[in-house]
């Protein structure tokens, strides 16, 4: 399974997930904006985790060459993944956690057009396509636009 199938996946099935739940009568998911958001925040969690494991690696391959430290900027957007996850969920600062996330998104889209570029694997998979990347990435930055509303 590739990377960012896995990412999609957490995404898609966590959002029906709190979607049920909230038809449940759970108060927490009871929109779909409220289950788009934790969907958001836990798929965010997924993807930080990866920074700190052994797939870290295949992360720092990934950063382009004119980015300076680049086992520093893995460490650093795992953990705005992870505070943009959090803040996504608090009222107080959800507004501003969406729009860090989207000015996070964009600024890693780099990397994926260098991991295509470079032939850089992820966990021995090759890089997603930039034709599926680039409307993800889109679609992502849509996504985390909406439930920071």
């Amino acid at each position: 399974h590739s990377p960012t199938m896995v990412v999609l996946g957490v995404l898609l099935i966590s959002m029906l997930v709190f979607r049920a739940l909230g038809a449940a009568r759970v108060d927490l998911w009871d929109t779909w904006q409220d289950s788009a958001r934790w969907a958001l925040a836990a798929t965010l969690l997924v993807t930080a985790s990866a920074h700190f494991t052994t797939m870290r690696r295949d992360l720092v391959a990934m950063v382009p060459r004119w980015m300076p430290r680049p086992e520093a900027v893995v460490l650093l957007t795992g953990v705005a993944e992870i505070c943009g996850a959090i803040g996504l969920l608090l009222p107080a600062t959800r507004q501003v956690a969406g729009g860090a996330l989207i000015v996070l998104l964009i600024a890693m889209f780099p990397a994926n057009v260098h991991a295509v570029r470079a032939g850089v694997t992820l966990r021995g998979q090759p890089p997603t396509p930039l034709w599926f990347r680039a409307p993800l990435q889109l679609g992502l930055i849509v996504w985390a636009w909406w439930v920071s509303r």
